[in-house]
């Protein structure tokens, strides 16, 4: 099962677990299977829900059979500075990214078998700060915190919790950036390029079946974490100039 399945890292995700045989519950507000390839659609299920309604997750587990491994990647991005963010965005981004996540893992547990897994899917700025960002990264930093207490909490039944860290990513949630702002970004990715949301998705789908792995952070950001604070890549990049 993947939240946010329709679209971004998570259709990334959906696609590498159809391609690898597995029928697939993808939790989104709108869910098209028509988007599916014909050979593939059959093995889509539907599970239409907002991760930020709690009636809603709910309801979208009822009657769901066993699963294998649920991936939490339903997210949504307000940014701003502490002054200039209004309660809503703030409340939305908290509700969707990590409240969300907490709902559909409470959810999914009863079909969790053992062997099961649970793949939250973080960020950057949820554990190194980033200006604008403060609603957003505190979302994925409580995620950090959600994935190790049930890590713990978890393995006694069989069931594995693990923190899969994209850095900057093409998706549609990155697609608004300016070309400045972009550049930037890009220029202090020491790998010097966005990653691509199939890249995500093979490590999420690895990290899915180790079998002894469990609260663990792993990222996948072309080297961004262990550049921070460091000088910007030595070629003269958009930024540099």
């Amino acid at each position: 099962m993947v939240t946010g399945g329709s679209r971004g890292i998570g259709r990334a995700v959906v696609d590498r677990a159809l391609a690898e045989g597995d029928t697939v519950g993808v939790l989104a507000r709108s869910v098209d299977r028509e988007s599916w390839a014909p050979a593939m659609r059959d093995r889509v299920t539907p599970m239409p829900a907002d991760v930020a309604d709690l009636a809603s997750v709910g309801a979208a587990f009822a009657g769901v059979g066993p699963i294998d491994v649920l991936v939490n990647s339903a997210g949504v991005h307000r940014g701003g500075r502490i002054e200039q963010l209004g309660d809503e965005a703030w409340a939305e981004v908290l509700a969707t990214n990590l409240t969300g996540a907490f709902a559909t893992s409470r959810a999914a547990l009863p079909l969790l078998a053992d062997g099961g897994a649970i793949v939250n899917i973080g960020a950057v700025v949820g554990l190194r700060g980033y200006p604008g960002d403060v609603a957003y990264g505190s979302a994925k930093a409580g995620l950090s915190g959600l994935t190790q207490t049930l890590a713990v909490e978890l393995a006694p039944r069989g069931v594995r919790v693990n923190l899969v860290i994209p850095g900057f990513v093409d998706t549609e949630m990155t697609a608004g950036l300016t070309a400045t702002s972009r550049a930037t970004i890009v220029d202090g990715i020491p790998m010097g390029r966005p990653g691509r949301a199939d890249e995500i998705a093979d490590v999420v789908w690895a990290v899915a079946g180790a079998s002894y792995m469990t609260g663990a952070t792993i990222p996948v950001d072309g080297g961004l974490m262990a550049s921070f604070g460091a000088p910007a890549r030595g070629r003269r990049g958009p930024a540099a100039r």
